[in-house]
């Protein structure tokens, strides 16, 4: 008996291993130390002795049941595109520069070039994000997981000044809330979509003439990463006074997390076009809207206040990192809370 009887391959892991440092390298910055096969990834801290108080901002996440779309569609390359969108989101939600990544594969079988293909989802991913791809896990599980099944799941370490911080302190009444276009459900919600659509190979290969391509194609389309688009607004010269993460709980659990006491905010559901894949959710699993708005991000993955003066700025800076604003709404004083109207 040896262990690769007992389900673990040790020469796929160092295949698999080969593979992940071409996607890695795209990842690099000058702050790592160290490539990719030692017990840890060191990552230099001097360039935020520039700061005057460097605030280290972190998040971590998975990327849920989404990836039993991944393994029906056999297709494993977005993904992680997903994981580092879950995690840096949350970071850059704070104002924080994402820094650094590190992954958790876990698998019932390590197949080299399945692993493959989640690692470069998760360098484009980094890419995206600005951030290095430091590090990770490949645990082979045989018995826990089955066999052609993993889970997903990433950490994600970002910096910013403090003086910069976005807490939403400085909200105030007549602010303006600008809501970044999403890519469709993103990472959220899916246990109820794979049970309105019941979801197999033949389902996800219907194509639907709202949607303009197959099922699977709309519902496997990897998260916005929105790092680019707030580093533009920054670099502009404009405030975020406050900023919220359209993820888990959708509208009526995030917005709220980027309010002050004493104010709420008001969002014109009308002002931007709900993608028809909403629309197909809601009227097919006959799912209240308000529940709708309460689970999905519903077109909007990302909303930030500004100034009323500084709208036009925002706009054009979000435009130039390639994302899509729209002006959604404002905030009012009162009870803390969103409505949607």
């Amino acid at each position: 008996m040896d262990y690769k009887n007992a389900g673990v391959d040790l020469e796929a892991g160092y295949k698999s291993v080969e593979l992940m440092k071409e996607f890695v390298k795209k990842t690099m910055r000058s702050e790592m130390l160290e490539n990719i096969g030692g017990f840890s990834g060191a990552f230099s801290i001097k360039k935020l002795q520039n700061m005057e108080n460097p605030i280290l901002v972190s998040g971590t996440d998975g990327v849920g049941t989404k990836l039993k779309l991944a393994f029906i569609m056999n297709r494993h390359d977005t993904v992680g595109i997903d994981c580092v969108a879950m995690c840096v989101n949350d970071i850059v939600c704070a104002g924080g520069e994402p820094l650094f990544f590190l992954d958790y594969i876990a698998c019932g079988r390590n197949t080299p070039k399945k692993i493959g293909e989640i690692v470069k989802g998760i360098a484009e991913g980094c890419c995206q994000a600005g951030a290095a791809l430091l590090g990770g896990e490949t645990a082979e599980m045989p018995g826990f997981y089955q066999e052609e099944e993993y889970d997903l799941a990433g950490f994600a370490v970002g910096v910013v000044d403090e003086r910069n911080l976005i807490t939403g302190k400085e909200l105030r009444a007549g602010d303006v809330l600008i809501g970044l276009a999403s890519s469709g459900v993103h990472s959220n919600g899916f246990s109820l979509v794979r049970k309105i659509f019941d979801i197999t190979r033949e389902s996800l290969n219907i194509y639907y003439k709202e949607l303009q391509t197959r099922l699977g194609d709309v519902l496997i389309a990897p998260t916005k990463i929105y790092a680019k688009a707030l580093k533009s607004v920054k670099d502009s010269g404009i405030i975020v006074k406050a900023c919220s993460h359209i993820t888990g709980g959708g509208f009526y659990e995030n917005v709220p997390r980027m309010l002050k006491e004493g104010v709420f905010a008001v969002i014109m559901k009308d002002s931007y076009p709900v993608p028809p894949i909403f629309r197909m959710i809601e009227e097919k699993g006959q799912v209240e809207k308000e529940m709708m708005y309460n689970i999905y991000n519903m077109g909007i993955g990302m909303i930030l206040a500004v100034n009323h003066e500084d709208v036009d700025t925002a706009l054009k800076a979000i435009q130039l990192a390639g994302e899509v604003p729209y002006v959604i709404g404002h905030i009012e004083t009162g009870e803390k809370g969103v409505r949607l109207l």
